[in-house]
């Protein structure tokens, strides 16, 4: 049942109930209508039956209040050219061109087209260029890349397969008497949450590094697929001088370092919802088992959980789709491995 034939429902009954009542202004009172209401919907059904209800139901255009079609096309031609225009900068620029209409006309408009929000207009841009291929202006480029820092800014990553970005930052489990403080140094594949995670008693730039050069890259190398690019907070053990080690490691390794923006720490927001799985599914539970006096011990027992996640947890994550870390990875290594063929020159191929 749609709406107008609800209205005409809703309107007959008032009708009836105020037959059965013999009193108008009753009926009006429990239906919530004004007696003008009653009279008008009465006439109308005395000489059109239903279908007169029916057609004061729908909402009809006023057209005469529509702006020329010239117009209208000019007005959707700004909105597709210049994306994160407002309605006042985009009425600014149309007079201009000579072409009046108000800052409330340009609205109309771009409501009428289901374009009135900056995050609408990117998005039929993207349809366009995906179903026509079109080149992109640099105030469309300029507006694209807003949405995708945006994004990023809120924790929405791009990322388009395994080893094209990976996630690392530094958790604090706790200390423990005879230990003192203990750090988890975490990195996790964004495509296919594949994760691995390192125990330390300090955290800085060498134990940052030493996750990487004992279990990361390894794992890359054995599966033959190269890691592009790596995502970490603004924390010392990441950022630093030209000679931090960090920094110098990843360089050596030929690997993009990307950090988060100022004061947007939940841009690394995939590590720290690995942090809280791991707080909730696994320290909270091994703790409550054993008392630990050495990082060894536990590291041992972290090792076998992550192995757990990796290999036999399902993950809902966006490229996962209830398969294991590690199901996702091998099914997707694939997309790496093109995207390396694509990337070398023509003369190697024919080679």
């Amino acid at each position: 049942m749609n709406q107008a034939t609800k209205l005409i429902k809703t309107k007959l009954g008032l009708l009836r109930l105020a037959e059965q009542l013999n009193n108008v202004s009753e009926a009006c009172k429990l239906m919530g209508y004004s007696r003008d209401s009653f009279y008008r919907i009465k006439n109308l059904f005395d000489t059109g039956g239903e279908a007169a209800l029916l057609e004061i139901s729908r909402r009809k255009p006023i057209v005469k209040n529509r702006v020329e079609p010239v117009v209208e096309e000019a007005v959707l031609k700004i909105a597709f050219d210049y994306p994160a225009y407002g309605q006042y900068r985009a009425c600014n620029e149309l007079r201009k061109q000579g072409i009046n209409i108000s800052a409330g006309g340009v609205r109309s408009v771009w409501q009428r087209n289901g374009i009135e929000v900056f995050a609408k207009r990117l998005k039929v841009i993207e349809e366009r260029i995906a179903r026509e291929g079109l080149i992109l202006t640099e105030a469309q480029m300029i507006a694209l890349e807003r949405k995708k820092e945006k994004r990023e800014a809120l924790g929405e990553i791009e990322t388009e397969h395994p080893g094209y970005l990976g996630a690392q930052d530094t958790y604090y489990v706790g200390s423990i008497k005879g230990v003192g403080r203990i750090y988890q140094q975490t990195f996790i594949d964004t495509y296919t949450r594949v994760a691995f995670a390192k125990l330390y008693d300090s955290k800085h730039a060498i134990t940052s590094a030493d996750l990487l050069n004992d279990k990361v890259l390894p794992f890359y190398e054995q599966h033959q697929i190269p890691l592009l690019r790596i995502l970490t907070d603004r924390g010392t053990e990441y950022k630093g001088n030209a000679e931090h080690e960090y920094e110098l490691y990843l360089n050596i390794e030929g690997i993009e370092h990307s950090k988060t923006q100022v004061r947007h720490p939940q841009s690394n927001g995939i590590c720290e919802r690995l942090h809280r799985t791991i707080q909730e599914e696994f320290y909270a539970v091994t703790f409550r088992k054993r008392l630990y006096d050495n990082l060894i011990d536990l590291q041992n027992e972290l090792d076998k959980w992550i192995n757990y996640y990796n290999n036999d947890r399902p993950h809902s994550g966006r490229y996962c789709f209830g398969k294991t870390p590690m199901q996702t990875f091998v099914e997707s290594c694939t997309l790496a491995q093109q995207k390396q063929l694509d990337e070398l020159p023509h003369s190697c191929l024919i080679n």
